[in-house]
C-alpha cells in the first residue's frame, strides 16, 4: 500500500464508539465480541454497530481506528475500505479480510478486553518512545537484513527522552532511529512533518517523475498511429506497437477514480480499462506485451492480482504471505497463506510478457511483479531492481497524536525467497530513466523488450 495513502487513511478514519460494557463482557454468538489477531499486534472489539481497533504490544495498548457496521460481519472505514469478519468451523476462531489486501488475518476470541486496553495510555514522551520502540521490536521483520541493532538504538536514544521533550524534539529523535532502515514502508508523521525514506540510489515515484517519464515514453517509444489510450485518471496507458506487440503502462494500483473513492469504484475502473484493452480480437492478435512498471507508487495488491487474472489461462500461485507473530522471536511467523491467481472470465492474454521495473517500482508494483514471476507462459523482467517493500502497512497511533507506520509481513516465492530490502532483480539489466538516457533520447529497457519479444513471435 502506498505509504502516503496509508497515513492519510489513518488520519481520516472515523472515531466511532463501542460501549465499554460491550468491551468488558464476552460477545454473543457470531462475530460480536473481543478478538485478537494472529500477528499484527491488534485487538478488535465488534459490537454496537461498530468495529473498534486497539493497537497492542506485550506492554502497551492504544486505542486505534474504527469502522461502522454496514452488513452482517461487514464494516466500512471512513476511507471506504470494507472489512469482513467471518467465523470458521471453530466458534472461537474467525478471519478478517480487507477488500484492498490479499490474504486474511486470523482471529482468536478473547473472554474480555485486555486490562491494558481498559485504561487510557499515558501521554508522556517516554511512553510514546516505549510504544514505538516496542511495536517495531515485536513486528518489524528486517532488522538483521538492514544491519540495525534495535536494542542498541533503544540504549542510545531513550536517555535523550525526558518529561520536557517536545513533540518536535521527539520527532527528530524518532527520525534518527528510523532513517537507517531506508524502508519506504516505514513512516512517521507529526503535524505537517513527515519522515519517509527510500532505498539509497533510487528515486521516489513522485507525480513529477511519473509525468516526466510518461511524456518521454509517449514521445519516443509510441508511434502516432498506436491508438494510445489513457485510463484511470491517466494512471493506465495502452498502445499498440509494430509487429503485433502491445505496451501497457501502469503507474499505480489505485487512484483511478479520485481521492477517497471506495475500492469497489477503483476495481470497476480497472475492469473497464482491461475490457477495453484486452478485447478478444487483440488477445488473439498480440504476439508480445510490454508491461511498464518503472514508475509505480503502489496501491492495492488485489488490483494487481486482478490484472494477473487477465494474463493467464491456467490457475497458479502468485506468492504466499506470512506475518511476524511472536514478540521476542523474529523467526516466528503465521502460516504462509498462498495467494492464488484464477483466470478471469473475460478475454485473456497468455502469451510472452516483458515486465519493465526499476527502483521507482514500489509496494503493490512489486507484489504485482512477483505475481508474474511464476506465471505460466514466457515472462522476463528487464531494467533494474525494484524498491524492496512488499508488506501491507501497519499504521499506529501514539498517545500524543503522532502517527507511525511499519511493515510486518513477508511475501514468499514458491521456494520461500523474499525480496525485501534489495528488491526483485531484473533478469536482463538495463538503465532506467537515467539523466544520460534522457539526454541521449535512449530508452534501453524498452528497446530491449521490443527486440526480445520480436524474436519470439
Amino acid at each position: 500500500m502506498r505509504i502516503v495513502m496509508a497515513v492519510a487513511a489513518a488520519l481520516t478514519l472515523a472515531a466511532g464508539a463501542v460501549p465499554a460494557t460491550a468491551a468488558e463482557r464476552p460477545g454473543p454468538p457470531g462475530t460480536d465480541g473481543v478478538w485478537r489477531t494472529d500477528g499484527y499486534g491488534t485487538v478488535l472489539v465488534l459490537g454496537g454497530g461498530a468495529l473498534r481497533e486497539y493497537q497492542t504490544t506485550s506492554l502497551t495498548c492504544v486505542r486505534g481506528d474504527a469502522a461502522r457496521r454496514t452488513g452482517p460481519g461487514t464494516y466500512t472505514t471512513a476511507a471506504g475500505t470494507v472489512l469482513t469478519v467471518r467465523t470458521t468451523h471453530e466458534p472461537d476462531r474467525a478471519r478478517l479480510t480487507a477488500d484492498t489486501s490479499t490474504g486474511h488475518r486470523g482471529l482468536r476470541r478473547l473472554p474480555a478486553l485486555p486490562a491494558a486496553c481498559a485504561r487510557p495510555a499515558a501521554t508522556d514522551p517516554r511512553t510514546s518512545f516505549d510504544i514505538l520502540w516496542q511495536t517495531f521490536e515485536e513486528n518489524y521483520p528486517f532488522f538483521a537484513r538492514k544491519g540495525v541493532d534495535w536494542h542498541a538504538v533503544r540504549d542510545r536514544y531513550r536517555p535523550q527522552v525526558h518529561q520536557d521533550t517536545t513533540g518536535d524534539q521527539l520527532f527528530e529523535i524518532f527520525s534518527r532511529m528510523l532513517r537507517p532502515l531506508h524502508d519506504a514502508h516505514v513512516a512517521l508523521r507529526y503535524g505537517d512533518r513527515v519522515l519517509s525514506e527510500i532505498r539509497p540510489g533510487t528515486a521516489r515515484p513522485t507525480p513529477e517523475l511519473d509525468t516526466r517519464t510518461k511524456e518521454f515514453v509517449v514521445a519516443r517509444d509510441l508511434r502516432p498511429a498506436s491508438g494510445r489510450q489513457d485510463f484511470g485518471a491517466g494512471r493506465i496507458t495502452y498502445a499498440d506497437l509494430r509487429g503485433d506487440l502491445g505496451y501497457l503502462r501502469i503507474s499505480g494500483f489505485g487512484g483511478y477514480t479520485g481521492a477517497d473513492a471506495p475500492h469497489s469504484a477503483e476495481r470497476a475502473a480497472l475492469d473497464r480499462a482491461l475490457d477495453t484493452v484486452l478485447t478478444r480480437d487483440r488477445t488473439r492478435r498480440l504476439r508480445g506485451l510490454i508491461i511498464d512498471l518503472r514508475v509505480n507508487d503502489g496501491g492495492s495488491d488485489t488490483l494487481g492480482i486482478r490484472i494477473a487474472a487477465r494474463l493467464t489461462d491456467t490457475p497458479y500461485t502468485a506468492y504466499a504471505k506470512r506475518a511476524r507473530n511472536h514478540p521476542a522471536d523474529p523467526a516466528r511467523h503465521t502460516r504462509p497463506e498462498p495467494v492464488r491467481v484464477q483466470p478471469a472470465r473475460a478475454p485473456r492474454y497468455g502469451g510472452p510478457i516483458a515486465v519493465l521495473t526499476g527502483g521507482s517500482t514500489v509496494s503493490a508494483g512489486e507484489t504485482f511483479t512477483q505475481a508474474l514471476m511464476d506465471r505460466p507462459g514466457r515472462t522476463v523482467r528487464i531494467g533494474q531492481s525494484t524498491q524492496g517493500v512488499f508488506s501491507d502497512v501497519l499504521v499506529r497511533h501514539l498517545p500524543d497524536g503522532m502517527l507511525f507506520a511499519l511493515p510486518n509481513e513477508e511475501y514468499l516465492t514458491r521456494t520461500g525467497r523474499t525480496f525485501d530490502g534489495a528488491g526483485i532483480p531484473p533478469q536482463l539489466a538495463e538503465p532506467v530513466f537515467t539523466e544520460e538516457e534522457f539526454a541521449q533520447n535512449r530508452d534501453s529497457a524498452f528497446d530491449r523488450a521490443v527486440r526480445l519479444l520480436a524474436r519470439h513471435r
